[in-house]
């Protein structure tokens, strides 16, 4: 939320990821009273961008850099991957936008030769890589990746492990409810670092 506090608002049971899965579950969210986002940031699920379009046109879209950097490990040469880590974690070390996207060129026109099949990848989703400068950069560095919503999942994971199935899909939507309502009672009085040094500004972006 603009205040900094973080709250499960909605989950999925799904047999996959698609522009129908996730335009089902924006559009109830907006019927259950989400009238505006500022940003949504993603890993790159099928659809997640497109449906935005339908439902939240105007919202900004920010990928996540860490499961950027896993997709390109998963598809350069084990010799090369720590240099090239390296390398692309300096996009989101930057002061400004302007710098990133320099860095980030840098990095087209040095392993482009390499690895063209992964360039021409970055390039098409650059629009989506440095929308987190667009914001205070007090809260940059928990915006360019989906840390805040990976540990949910961890904890739904943790949980769920001991158990060696669910019997039905109903036991696992109950099971995730109880687990969201339980870490938002957690998390209801915290503000996640940075936000409560830019509240007036995020506030600020709303209607």
């Amino acid at each position: 939320n603009p205040n900094g506090h973080k709250e499960v608002i909605d989950y999925c049971i799904a047999p996959s990821e698609n522009i129908e899965v996730w335009t089902e579950m924006l559009q109830n969210m907006e019927s259950r009273g989400l009238k505006q986002v500022e940003l949504f940031l993603s890993d790159g699920v099928v659809g997640m961008k497109a449906a935005l379009t339908r439902t939240y046109p105007k919202a900004h879209f920010q990928r996540c850099l860490v499961h950027v950097m896993r997709n390109i490990c998963a598809k350069v040469r084990v010799d090369d991957r720590e240099k090239i880590m390296n390398e692309f974690k300096q996009i989101h070390q930057q002061t400004s936008q302007k710098e990133a996207a320099a860095v980030l060129h840098e990095f087209y026109a040095k392993w482009n030769k390499a690895y063209s099949h992964v360039i021409k990848g970055l390039r098409e989703i650059e629009p989506d890589l440095l929308v987190f400068y667009n914001y205070p950069k007090q809260i940059r560095a928990s915006i360019y990746s989906t840390n805040m919503i990976e540990s949910f999942n961890n904890v739904i994971k943790r949980k769920a492990k001991p158990k060696a199935e669910f019997p039905t899909e109903q036991s696992l939507d109950v099971f995730i409810g109880i687990q969201a309502m339980s870490y938002n009672d957690r998390y209801f009085n915290r503000i996640h670092k940075g936000f409560g040094q830019v509240q007036d500004t995020l506030e600020s972006y709303f209607d």
